[in-house]
């Protein structure tokens, strides 16, 4: 299929499918006329690469996954082990950030110590 039909099948544009092959993410073959030409399957590599972007990977880490999951024996093992590690990456980004609430919690009460130095000086002069 041409970058046309597959950007209908898709429902993205034939910018984004340029750039998802500039990135490696997904192959088209040349043409005898030069155009792109997609094998049935991109449909599917593309709804993978949509998918995963809306679970939070970033195309770097779908590009970096997407060999072992396609190469792999068991993609569903695959893909649940991808998942986990992710559950496991926001859970640490969520304690970080709850830590740095409490940590501005606690500073409230105390207001800005950059203001009560201009305070300082202020009165000194």
């Amino acid at each position: 299929m041409q970058i046309g039909q597959l950007a209908s099948a898709t429902g993205l544009s034939r910018d984004t499918l340029r750039f998802y092959e500039e990135r490696g993410l997904i192959r088209a073959q040349r043409g005898g006329n030069g155009y792109r030409v997609y094998a049935k399957e991109t449909v599917q590599m593309v709804g993978y690469i949509r998918t995963a972007q809306k679970l939070g990977f970033s195309l770097h880490e779908i590009g970096d996954n997407l060999p072992a999951v396609w190469e792999s024996a068991a993609p569903d093992q695959a893909i649940a082990a991808l998942l986990a590690d992710k559950v496991a990456v926001i859970d640490q980004k969520i304690a970080e950030l709850n830590a740095l609430r409490q940590d501005l919690l606690k500073r409230v009460p105390a207001g800005c110590p950059m203001a009560q130095a201009a305070c300082a000086r202020s009165r000194s002069t």
